[in-house]
């Protein structure tokens, strides 16, 4: 079966639609999350891409990929740009966030632990389509300090992962600044700021529900 790809997001109830660019993640940016990968703490940014392609939204359904036996999901607050720019100083980096919202970084943990055996690029294992599930964005004028904001995810209504944006190595403003000094920020890119502990495989039928604080969730459904 094929899947219309979701390329657009949108505000909470809002009927606006906002063209996704660039997708940015971030690795190991919590560090028991690094622990329990056992991987080093980074000292620096850990960056990779998925294309918006990735993308589907609350409500949707998450298909595995044939090439893989072993995908993971990875909860994690989204950051939503607004207004582009380069070299941001961190000083104003909020200055181009428009948003927040909660999302999945799906990984095929078993193409990606060969690729990094092999030294090669795991492009594959986190950009397939319907690897970057995504809620809503609630505006920004709604989160006065995202350094307060938490998160969860449920598993057929089990708990599996908790965050609070408080643990992050990097902070959103750092993040946003550092981006900034290595690609061209643009309104409509996001950027998945990175999982707590907790990651596990998934399974055909398994609903998900992720919740960002009390301001918005994300339910989709394994196919």
């Amino acid at each position: 079966m094929s899947i219309a790809p979701l390329t657009t997001v949108a505000y909470l109830g809002s009927s606006t639609r906002i063209h996704v660019g660039k997708i940015m993640c971030l690795g190991r940016n919590y560090r028991e999350h690094a622990k329990e990968m056992q991987a080093e703490v980074p000292t620096e940014p850990v960056v990779f891409l998925k294309p918006a392609t990735a993308l589907v939204g609350t409500g949707g359904m998450i298909r595995l990929p044939s090439f893989s036996g072993d995908v993971h999901h990875e909860v994690e607050i989204v950051v939503l740009i607004s207004v582009g720019g380069r070299n941001i100083p961190r000083a104003s980096a909020f200055g181009h966030v428009g948003g927040y919202a909660i999302g999945l970084d799906l990984t095929a943990r078993d193409v990606q632990s060969a690729a990094k055996k092999k030294g090669l690029p795991w492009t594959v294992s986190k950009g397939f389509d319907t690897s970057a599930p995504v809620s809503p964005f609630v505006p920004m004028a709604r989160v006065p300090d995202p350094s307060q904001l938490t998160f969860s995810l449920e598993v057929n209504g089990a708990v599996r992962q908790r965050g609070s944006a408080a643990d992050m190595i990097f902070p959103v403003d750092a993040v946003v600044a550092y981006l900034s000094t290595v690609f061209t920020l643009e309104a409509g890119d996001l950027i998945f700021t990175g999982t707590p502990e907790g990651v596990a495989a998934l399974s055909p039928g398994d609903r998900l529900e992720a919740r960002l604080t009390d301001l918005v969730s994300l339910s989709v459904t394994v196919a």
